[in-house]
């Protein structure tokens, strides 16, 4: 085939519940070559590996045939491929489903390639490794585990592309890498060249939070404007075979696109702009500077990288008890005074049922639920809020049940008790070889 030397990626989402109008708007207006999905979180795919326990058929994006539906008629049309992590703990499954969702769409031709290979559970269970978070041997942990997911680099979903994908539909993958392969495999760049790799990581990062490039997490009222926000647009990188990238928008959509939004994108998540480690390079910010080319058209200059380490973190999710939560609202006059009542009678309360020994917070929203110390106005309303972290659902319930019983049982004029108990997914990580992960390729087709 005859690759590009221009081309234009677009996020879609960047995290599971996004919004899907802008996605649509891209794909309309956006004149992309690619549309990615980014839509998986540390949390997230434990707990599609729960779902993909109860139904062998589930452990996907629970938004995935909402966005299906909504942009394949359109990319199918315009020749838009996609690519999307909203495969989570089961892309063969995504897969499957996106092709009876495009035959209900009447599409007559469209290749679909899930990738498998993040999953590892297996492959580490018997080893010895420490987890970085708490320096604690994997073994402590081992009859808790839930799922291992490598974060695999962008060489897989270049692969799937070569083979004719119309759609690549993958699991765990650095979210950075979902917007590189197109580069790597458009331009046949080389994948040993540091530079590239570090130019190609920067343009993902700034498009893998979608609208917060574009303003939204930008956003603080009157001291950081941002026009049009109830109707942001998502990014989308134009990219030419020389490495010159440009951020910009659709012409008219909400948000917008500043040297500032950029910086703040970039610096998020990143711990050292010099060192960002990935699967596929050492990414170096410390250099980089933008652009601006004209109004909401931003250049990125000066991203670089090193060699790869040759070592994938695997997010290790596994179950770790549960959280017991209540809360209850108190307004009026004394509201506070009221609460904080409230608040010492649960906690003697749980005293005596024992429950003093696990982990608890005992706040009033609105007052000291981020600041302890907070000097605030007597507010006219507050709201109760107590969670502890147990070892056992039976112990997590009776903090809910200690809240609903204020109703009749003090302080006056509590409203609008809340209790619940949820199993507590915790995560950590370990270091693994690149070579661990056996990747394999499963191609769903309409002919």
């Amino acid at each position: 085939m005859t690759h590009k030397t221009h081309i234009r990626i677009g996020a879609g989402a960047g995290y599971s519940g996004d919004l899907i109008p802008p996605a649509v708007a891209l794909a309309e207006n956006g004149n992309l070559d690619y549309l990615v999905f980014e839509c998986l979180a540390e949390r997230t795919i434990a707990l599609a590996q729960l779902e993909k326990l109860t139904d062998p058929q589930k452990g996907y994006d629970p938004l995935l045939e909402d966005r299906i539906k909504a942009v394949l008629p359109i990319c199918n049309k315009k020749g838009i491929k996609i690519i999307s992590n909203m495969g989570a703990a089961n892309p063969i499954a995504a897969a499957e489903r996106i092709i009876e969702l495009a035959k209900e769409l009447s599409i007559e031709k469209l290749n679909v390639i899930a990738i498998t290979g993040d999953d590892v559970l297996e492959a580490i269970y018997s080893n010895e490794y420490q987890l970085l978070e708490s320096k604690q041997p994997l073994a402590t942990i081992k009859n808790q585990l839930i799922s291992a997911n490598a974060y695999l680099g962008l060489n897989p979903i270049v692969t799937a592309l070569k083979q004719g994908a119309d759609i690549v539909i993958t699991g765990r993958f650095a979210d950075p890498a979902l917007f590189m392969a197109p580069l790597f495999y458009e331009f046949e760049w080389d994948y040993n060249n540091p530079e590239l790799l570090g130019k190609a990581t920067a343009m993902g990062h700034l498009l893998e939070c979608a609208g917060q490039v574009c303003g939204g997490y930008f956003n603080d009222a009157h001291l950081k404007k941002v026009p049009q926000p109830e109707s942001i647009g998502f990014p989308l990188a134009e990219v030419n075979k020389e490495g010159a990238i440009v951020i910009t928008k659709i012409k008219g959509s909400g948000g917008m696109i500043t040297k500032s939004t950029c910086k703040e994108q970039l610096l998020y998540e990143i711990h050292d702009p010099k060192n960002y480690f990935t699967p596929d390079v050492i990414a170096d910010f410390s250099n980089i500077s933008f652009k601006e080319c004209s109004t909401d058209h931003i250049q990125i200059i000066g991203a670089t990288g090193k060699t790869k380490t040759k070592k994938l973190k695997v997010s290790i999710g596994y179950r770790d008890g549960f959280i017991g939560e209540g809360q209850m609202s108190y307004g009026g006059y004394q509201a506070q005074v009221r609460a904080q009542l409230a608040l010492e009678i649960i906690k003697r309360q749980l005293e005596e049922l024992g429950l003093s020994k696990y982990e608890s917070t005992y706040e009033l929203i609105g007052c000291n639920a981020l600041s302890k110390d907070q000097d605030a106005k007597t507010p006219l309303e507050v709201r109760l809020r107590v969670a502890l972290r147990t070892r056992t659902r039976a112990e997590a319930l009776q903090v809910g049940k200690q809240i609903e019983a204020l109703y009749t049982n003090g302080p006056a004029a509590g409203g609008g008790a809340f209790k619940s108990v949820r199993a507590l997914i915790a995560i950590q990580s370990i270091l693994i070889d690149e070579h661990i992960p056996t990747i394999q390729y499963s191609l769903k087709t309409i002919p």
